[in-house]
C-alpha cells in the first residue's frame, strides 16, 4: 500500500538574501529563449524532483531502536583527554576530531533546516521543487562495519522511524529504504517489508562488504546475489547507491586531504556498483531492474560507457559472461545519475544519449547543494539544453523511475502528460 500525500498547497519558507559568502548562488544567464522555468513563481514552471535530500534523524533515533546487544557499538560522539570531541564510528580507520566550526547566515539556515515534514515542504516549494527522494544524514554510518547483522539492526530502525515520519507524505517526500547486504536472506526480508510498506525505492551501499578492496569478499557480481536481485525486480523498487557509503571516504591525511577524500574516496567508488550490474549480466537477465549513483555527479558517466566497451570488445578473450549487447547498452536502458551542479556532464549528455539517464537534484540541506537558489544554478548549467531535455532531468525521468504522481498543473504540456499516462 502506498499512502498518499495531502494535495493541499504548501506556502513556501521565505528565504532572506544570502549572505557575503552565497552571493555567488545568485549569478545566473537568464532565462531568455526558455519555454518554462525552474522559478518557483512561475506560472508554467518545469515539474522538478530533487532526487537526493537528506532527512534529520533524531539523535536519540537508534539508541531507542536498536537491540541493546548492539547499542554500546552504535556510532556517537567521544570526549577525548584534552575535552576535544570526535565522532567514533566502528567501521573508521580512527574516530574523527570534530571541528568547532561557527555556522552564520545560510550555512545555520542549512543546519536548522529539515527537522520537521511540513518545513522540509515549505522549504522545498521556495525552491520550486514538487517532491524530493530522500536519504539518511547520520544514518549513512549505518553500512559502515564489517558485521552485517549491526548494519541490519540499524538500518531495519532507521526504515520504521523513515516511514512513520514521511509514508503519509510519500508522493512528495519519498525516503529510500536502507538495506544492508551483507547478510543476503535478512536483505531480501527487509526489501519484501519495505515493499510492502510502500517504499518507493532502496538505498544500497556502493560495497555489500564494508572496506577497501578484497578479492575474497562478497560483490555485487558474483552469483549469490541473484534471489536478492529477482526480488528487487519483482517489487519494482529502484536501486540508489549514495557517496561515501560501503568504504570510509576519509582516507588521506594531511595537505589536500579534504579535496582527495571528496573527488577520489567519496565520489569515485560509486561509479563501481554500476560497473557490476552492467557488466555481469544482472541487468540483462532483469530488464526493469533499474539503478543509479546518487550525489556522484555525471561527468564520468560518459567515460565510464565507453570504457565498459572497450573492456568488453578489446579483452574479449577474458570477459565473461557473454552479453547480447554491449555494458553500455544496460546501463543507458535501465541506469540513471543524480547530480547537483554539473556542467560537464550535461555538456555531453546529448551526445552520448543520456537525457533519459540524468537526474538533477538540490542536496537538501547540505552545503553542496543549491538550496535555496536552485533555479540560479539550473540557469547557469541547464542553457543548452532545448526545453523538452530540461523537463527529462528535472523532474521527469524521475517520475519514470520512482513512480511519483504529477500534478495536474503541469500536465498540459505534452511530456509530462506523457509520463503520467504511463
Amino acid at each position: 500500500m502506498t499512502n498518499t500525500a495531502p494535495t493541499e498547497a504548501i506556502e513556501p519558507t521565505i528565504i532572506p538574501e544570502p549572505d557575503d559568502n552565497n552571493q555567488w548562488r545568485l549569478e545566473t544567464p537568464g532565462v531568455d529563449g526558455w519555454t518554462r522555468t525552474a522559478r518557483p513563481d512561475d506560472g508554467d514552471k518545469y515539474f522538478m524532483v530533487s532526487t537526493d535530500g537528506h532527512v534529520q534523524e533524531p539523535s536519540t533515533l537508534w539508541a531507542e531502536r536498536v537491540d541493546e546487544a548492539f547499542r554500546d557499538r552504535l556510532p556517537g560522539i567521544i570526549i577525548g583527554a584534552k575535552g576535544d570531541k570526535f565522532q567514533k564510528t566502528e567501521g573508521f580507520r580512527t574516530p574523527m576530531r570534530l571541528q568547532n566550526t561557527t555556522y552564520e547566515g545560510e550555512e545555520a539556515l542549512r543546519n536548522k533546516s529539515g527537522r520537521t515534514p511540513e518545513g522540509r515542504l515549505a522549504d522545498l516549494a521556495a525552491d520550486g521543487v514538487d517532491a524530493e527522494v530522500m536519504f539518511p544524514n547520520k544514518g549513512l554510518t549505518m553500512w559502515a562495519t564489517r558485521d552485517p547483522d549491526f548494519s541490519h539492526a540499524m538500518c531495519r530502525a532507521y526504515n520504521d522511524w523513515a516511514w512513520e515520519e514521511f509514508g503519509a507524505l510519500n508522493d512528495r517526500l519519498a525516503p529510500m529504504a536502507a538495506i544492508a547486504p551483507g547478510n543476503i536472506e535478512t536483505a531480501i526480508a527487509e526489501i519484501e517489508r519495505c515493499a510492502d510498506l510502500g517504499f518507493r525505492g532502496l538505498s544500497l551501499p556502493c560495497k555489500p562488504m564494508w572496506g577497501p578492496p578484497d578479492v575474497d569478499d562478497l560483490n555485487y557480481n558474483l552469483r549469490e546475489f541473484d534471489p536478492m536481485w529477482t526480488t528487487i525486480a519483482d517489487t519494482g523498487m529502484p536501486i540508489t547507491f549514495h557517496v561515501s557509503t560501503g568504504r570510509d571516504p576519509r582516507t588521506a591525511r594531511s595537505r589536500g586531504g579534504a579535496v582527495v577524500n571528496y573527488t577520489v574516496h567519496s565520489l569515485a567508488p560509486t561509479m563501481e556498483p554500476l560497473v557490476n550490474l552492467c557488466a555481469s549480466g544482472v541487468a540483462e537477465q532483469h530488464p526493469t531492474l533499474r539503478f543509479g549513483s546518487v550525489e556522484a555527479g555525471i561527468g564520468w558517466v560518459a567515460w565510464m560507457l565507453e570504457a565498459m566497451d572497450e573492456a568488453y570488445t578489446k579483452h574479449h578473450m577474458w570477459v565473461r559472461p557473454k552479453l547480447d549487447g554491449l555494458p553500455s547498452d544496460y546501463f543507458r536502458r535501465q541506469g540513471f545519475a543524480t547530480f547537483q551542479e554539473d556542467s560537464a556532464g550535461l555538456a555531453v549528455a546529448r551526445s552520448h544519449n543520456l537525457v533519459n539517464n540524468f537526474m538533477w537534484a538540490n542536496d537538501y540541506p547540505h552545503h553542496e547543494g543549491s538550496w535555496p537558489h536552485s533555479a540560479p544554478a539550473i540557469e547557469r548549467q541547464m542553457g543548452d539544453l532545448t526545453d523538452a531535455e530540461r523537463a527529462r532531468i528535472l523532474g521527469l525521468n524521475a517520475a519514470e523511475v520512482f513512480g511519483f504522481p504529477i500534478p495536474d498543473r503541469y500536465l498540459d504540456h505534452d511530456d509530462a502528460a506523457a509520463v503520467a499516462r504511463r
